[in-house]
């Protein structure tokens, strides 16, 4: 009998190890293994049972007693350390301790996460060694929203599931929202983003860039006038870019979301203009960057001027002198001013970031609006600037001083407005009828078209070569969401990860293979010698 009882201590032991055992290697094999450890516990509990005698005996003992007092300070520790991963695993709070925040979803990701109305369904087609690298990425995703879920699968063991969703490539992401799907091959946070937003809405909104009169080109890669870093950007927002000549065309096209026109060195035609003004009537959006004029001499942009003020803006004819310390520290000259204000608008809500507009003039309100049209400050500079008139001592390079007593404008100045207004050339939606009882309630009446017009006093802040200044790229991009209407994509957007490699010379790398190599296993041998020597004397 004693011998069974001994033999069936070591079963219970057994089915508790192999419980264990599965619970690590199978775990969808739950019943089994919940199973094994339930009868592993009740065999060892009747083990235990049956020696009570001998335990009496071995508790009497002091050695026993202070063995199970440790035992159970033991049993404690572990108690809080399972309720406190209990607690954790259901009570979900992160900490990214990266310096660039690499972990951390930008603001923009973050609302359009936080608008999401239907669930949005990721799938990650890779190899199953290479899922840890999406989920680095994705679980921010599926902690930000409860309405993202994420699915991986190797297309070499569910092929059946990678030709349904048409994955031509390992290491496809496809977004699903509502049967619409995106698919992507890349892995960082714009790119996912981006996606969500073209399954959200179903497709991209087009944008045209005028050409024809000198303005910027979007497939020029210059870093002082080129806009094809821009042009990359407002693709990842999910905009499609392209140009068009006004002069060529009988009208803006149709498809048009917004129309940029960026840095235009020679004024538009009457019938061009004609266009834009038709364009804006019916509910257009519009993205004006005007650059001051190229010389003392100069002939102004008359057109383009006319119309900015046809929508409550006036355009100064100056340069724009900022002698701040902001401006200073980017090494930045008194010509290019440093905005770090602005007023409050859906633009630049939120918006903390400085930026540089090199060689800006002046854009204001119209006093008292035009036509009822009221455009709203966005961006001013700091007192330290004014707006100067005497163009020809700028161009030739000769220093400023603001004329006291003169047309120069005192600063702060404002170099951005924006006008939202209903459309003027839109049909009048007439209200909705009232309720009868016992009938069904009419449906919404559709929101009256809308007219946007941004305009900035410069173009250059938003070429290759300053674009990454601060906030130079979110603010082009955040101005151009609010007159396409794509509010939700008014934010900071996630920057690119620092690089962290060290450099060094050829004679700093043989220093640091000499330490490793040599002097730690002498110091260590040398400390080791040391000690063996005192011990000795």
């Amino acid at each position: 009998m004693t011998r069974f009882v001994n033999v069936l201590g070591w079963i219970g032991t057994a089915l508790v190890v192999a419980a264990v055992a599965i619970r690590f290697i199978r775990p969808e094999q739950q019943q089994v293994w919940q199973r094994l450890a339930l009868a592993g516990l009740v065999v060892v509990l009747l083990y235990l049972a049956t020696q009570w005698r001998e335990f009496a005996t071995m508790w009497s003992r002091r050695g026993t007693r202070a063995g199970a007092l440790t035992s159970a300070s033991v049993l404690l520790l572990l108690a809080i350390l399972v309720g406190v991963n209990y607690v954790a695993g259901r009570q979900h709070k992160r900490w990214d301790l990266t310096e660039g925040g690499q972990f951390t979803l930008s603001d923009q990701t973050r609302k359009v996460l936080g608008e999401l109305k239907a669930p949005v369904n990721v799938k990650v087609f890779a190899k199953d060694t290479e899922f840890q690298r999406f989920r680095d990425r994705l679980d921010s995703y599926t902690y930000a929203s409860p309405q993202v879920k994420v699915e991986y699968i190797d297309p070499d063991k569910q092929p059946a599931v990678a030709r349904q969703w048409q994955v031509q490539q390992y290491g496809t992401i496809a977004v699903d929202v509502d049967g619409r799907i995106e698919r992507i091959t890349a892995d960082t946070e714009q790119d996912i983003t981006n996606a969500i937003v073209k399954a959200v809405e179903g497709g991209e909104k087009k944008v045209y860039f005028t050409q024809g009169h000198g303005e910027r080109d979007t497939t020029s890669a210059d870093q002082r006038s080129g806009y094809n870093a821009i042009a990359g950007a407002l693709q990842r927002d999910n905009f499609a870019v392209d140009k068009v000549v006004l002069a060529q065309q009988q009208d803006v096209p149709a498809d048009a979301a917004v129309l940029v026109i960026a840095g235009p060195k020679n004024d538009f035609l009457p019938p061009e203009l004609d266009m834009v003004q038709r364009y804006l009537d019916k509910g257009g959006k519009l993205l004006l960057l005007i650059d001051p004029p190229d010389g003392a001499d100069a002939a102004p942009l008359t057109g383009l001027i006319t119309l900015a003020r046809a929508w409550g803006v006036d355009v100064g004819t100056n340069v724009v002198v900022d002698v701040s310390s902001v401006g200073q520290m980017l090494g930045a000259g008194p010509s290019m001013p440093v905005v770090a204000t602005y007023p409050d608008h859906p633009i630049t809500e939120n918006f903390a970031l400085i930026t540089a507009f090199p060689l800006a003039r002046s854009i204001t309100p119209v006093d008292g609006g035009t036509n009822g049209r009221t455009a709203q400050p966005i961006a001013t500079t700091s007192a330290q600037s004014w707006a100067e008139t005497d163009l020809a001592a700028v161009f030739a390079g000769t220093p400023v001083a603001r004329d006291e007593g003169g047309a120069d404008t005192e600063g702060p100045i404002t170099l951005a407005v924006a006008v939202g207004v209903d459309a003027p050339g839109a049909p009048k939606t007439p209200p909705p009828p009232p309720p009868v009882p016992g009938q069904p309630a009419a449906p919404e009446t559709p929101p009256t078209p809308q007219t946007r017009v941004v305009v900035i006093g410069d173009s250059d802040f938003a070429a290759n070569g300053v674009l990454g200044t601060q906030g130079n790229r979110d603010f082009f991009l955040n101005a151009l969401n609010w007159a396409a209407q794509q509010e939700n994509l008014i934010a900071i957007r996630p920057k690119q990860a620092g690089d962290r490699r060290v450099t060094m010379t050829e004679d700093q790398q043989r220093r640091v293979l000499y330490l490793s190599v040599l002097g730690l296993p002498l110091a260590v041998a040398a400390l080791g010698f040391w000690t063996w020597s005192r011990r000795r004397g």
